[in-house]
């Protein structure tokens, strides 16, 4: 599917800058680890060239963080005048017996190191050798650079709808060059940026006290609506809502389900529902067994589930476009349907809350108060999560990288705080299911694997 050209503004938004100085708190670091299992080892020569070029017509591949002397501005994208494609591209051999289980091993402390910050925020691991001839690739990228949907906007650049190299291969674009910033053009450039924005700001404010004048009545319903939802949306939680995933580490343990696309979303249909719908209560169902395995019956559990907000002007801007709904679900509704319905009526419910239209305009408050506050005051929203759950639209049809095809593709989210991230991506007619979860919160993996698994078979089994 065509998609015109992806916009990189030379700023973070305030959501992207909010996830950016966050991690001064490690818990709260949002990375994301894409696992590509392919039928065989991409051509090493062409996979290069193809990601040389990558990295000259997506600018994020080439972009540092720059910050700001002043602090008043989100940090610039920065050409890195030193970009060497070996500290981001590296080779493998296949680890431990070749599985996805030692494939999935060998990506989880990959996804958990920090970035080396003088440098873009991505690695790319190749690996060689897997059981039966396969290979993988393994894409860590940091969340600020973009969202799941816009991830897949910029991995086009490195698919292929045929396993044949090109008869013609393109030339490469010419590299970006790197602007060398002194502290004082920074500042001079950090506080022009801010002039443009609050007069921006100061426009929509007055556009908005024109239409509040002209309708009283129904702007103070809207206003204390909005404000209703505001107090809501950013109560701190200060615990999750599980008795049982309650610790939280440093480390993650990577699984992954397979689940027939046609089938999950002709379930959602018959609860007159979604994908999304189905996908959702699936997770609830499999957190429902696993605390009913470990005699902690819960009837709801608090959920942050992303809200696309691509729309207008910004759908084509590069880095994040998604408002973090954070709500409680029902869990102990053992009727698939009825429980589609119910979450699907809640998640509805959620999607039309106005403080998601907020939520930018927060971050940029936080932004600007002390680092230590920020990250205290964000964090007290999303350490108290239990799980987080996100749907992306992958590829309809087979894809190829340099001569290998793309079976089975796992992206699995950021805890960011939460026990648990399972994260559906949908690919060539089935739903691979990415699980996410803190070992601290959930010593026994497996059991949670094998439970979630039985809340897709609940679901599907409505079909």
């Amino acid at each position: 599917m065509a998609h015109d050209p992806v916009r990189y503004e030379d700023r973070m938004s305030d959501g992207d800058a909010l996830m950016w100085n966050i991690e001064r708190d490690p818990l709260l670091r949002s990375t994301i680890c894409v696992v590509w299992l392919m039928d065989r080892t991409p051509d090493r020569a062409r996979l290069e060239r193809k990601i040389e070029r990558a990295t000259r017509s997506l600018p994020r591949l080439r972009q540092r963080v720059m910050p700001n002397p002043l602090a008043l501005a989100p940090p610039r994208w920065e050409v890195d005048a030193y970009f060497d494609l070996a500290a981001h591209l590296s080779w493998h051999k296949a680890p431990g017996d070749g599985s996805l289980r030692a494939l999935f091993d060998f990506a989880q402390p990959m996804a958990m190191r920090h970035f080396d910050l003088a440098r873009p925020l991505w690695e790319l691991a190749v690996i060689e050798g897997l059981a039966g001839g396969r290979g993988a690739l393994v894409l860590k990228l940091h969340h600020s650079i973009s969202d799941g949907m816009g991830l897949v906007r910029m991995t086009e650049a490195l698919v292929e709808r045929s396993r044949e190299a090109p008869a013609v291969e393109k030339a490469a674009p010419e590299a970006p060059e790197a602007r060398e910033w002194s502290q004082l053009d920074l500042a001079r450039d950090e506080l022009a940026h801010e002039w443009r924005r609050q007069l921006g700001r100061l426009r929509r404010v007055s556009g908005g006290l024109f239409d509040a004048a002209r309708h009283p009545l129904d702007s103070a319903a809207e206003l204390r609506r909005s404000l209703d939802s505001l107090r809501r949306g950013l109560a701190p939680a200060g615990e999750a809502l599980s008795p049982w995933l309650r610790g939280r580490s440093l480390s993650a343990r990577f699984d992954g389900l397979r689940v027939p696309l046609a089938e999950l979303r002709a379930a959602g249909k018959k609860a007159d529902g979604t994908l999304n719908d189905a996908f959702v209560a699936a997770v609830c169902g499999g957190l429902r067994l696993y605390h009913e395995s470990h005699d902690a019956p819960i009837e709801e559990l608090r959920m942050t589930m992303p809200v696309n907000i691509r729309e207008g002007d910004d759908a084509d801007r590069a880095g994040n476009q998604f408002a973090p709904a954070r709500f409680a679900v029902p869990i102990a509704i053992v009727n698939p349907v009825e429980r589609m319905r119910a979450i699907g009526e809640r998640v509805r419910r959620e999607r039309a809350e106005p403080v998601l239209g907020f939520l930018e305009g927060v971050a940029g408050v936080l932004n600007r108060l002390p680092t230590s506050l920020s990250v205290s005051l964000f964090g007290s929203m999303l350490k108290g999560i239990d799980f987080v759950t996100s749907n992306v639209p992958g590829p309809r049809r087979d894809v190829f990288t340099a001569g290998a095809k793309m079976d089975e593709v796992y992206g699995f989210g950021p805890l960011s705080g939460a026990a648990i991230n399972v994260t559906l991506f949908s690919y060539a007619g089935t739903c691979f299911v990415a699980i996410n979860s803190d070992p601290a919160a959930v010593p026994d993996p497996e059991r949670l694997r094998e439970c979630l698994e039985a809340g897709f078979a609940e679901v599907v089994g409505v079909a």
